[in-house]
């Protein structure tokens, strides 16, 4: 119960952010890569680093990974057929040679069938992704923002006492 609740409030915090909905999006589009493929792997670090160091929302990333591993897991039998096909591919055979005889593709894992299959998928999925979460993102922050600040819960909460202790040890 607390993660669910530790999830809505960086939703609302995000949602709420003076960030532009492209920064949050594209954050959101970032983090559904590490939610998408296998965790442990060299393509998972630079994404992490990318959240980091470009000027996105690292919280809209952090959101989305936690919202896309579900999902990723569930597709991973597609991803697999995905990986497998590419890498069976007589076409690509000799891509595919040449990338693992370099010195640094082999620890990219994209010999696993589902790690390249969800990469590729990913790939394809992050323009519909990134677009789908800013146009929420400005729909929401034109039609239901206001609302949600004007709301006597969320006036309560940043008014209280105790939230205004809790802003003084965020992190930011």
């Amino acid at each position: 119960m607390l993660a669910f609740l530790k999830l809505l409030q960086s939703l609302v915090k995000e949602l709420h952010s003076d960030g532009t909905p492209a920064q949050v999006a594209f954050g959101a589009a970032l983090g559904a890569a590490l939610g998408l493929t296998p965790i442990a792997n060299v393509h998972n670090v630079v994404i992490f680093a990318l959240l980091l160091l470009l000027n996105v929302s690292f919280g809209a990333g952090m959101l989305a990974w936690a919202v896309f591993v579900p999902l990723g897991f569930a597709l991973d039998p597609l991803f697999h057929q995905i990986g497998r096909a590419l890498l069976t591919s007589r076409a690509l055979a000799p891509m595919w040679t040449s990338w693992f005889n370099a010195p640094l593709v082999p620890y990219t894992n994209f010999n696993n069938t589902v790690v390249l299959g969800s990469v590729v998928g990913w790939l394809v999925l992050f323009a519909p992704i990134f677009f789908l979460a800013k146009w929420l993102i400005v729909r929401y922050r034109a039609t239901y923002g206001e609302r949600v600040r004007q709301s006597k819960l969320y006036r309560a909460v940043t008014a209280s006492q105790a939230y205004n202790v809790y802003r003084w040890f965020r992190p930011e």
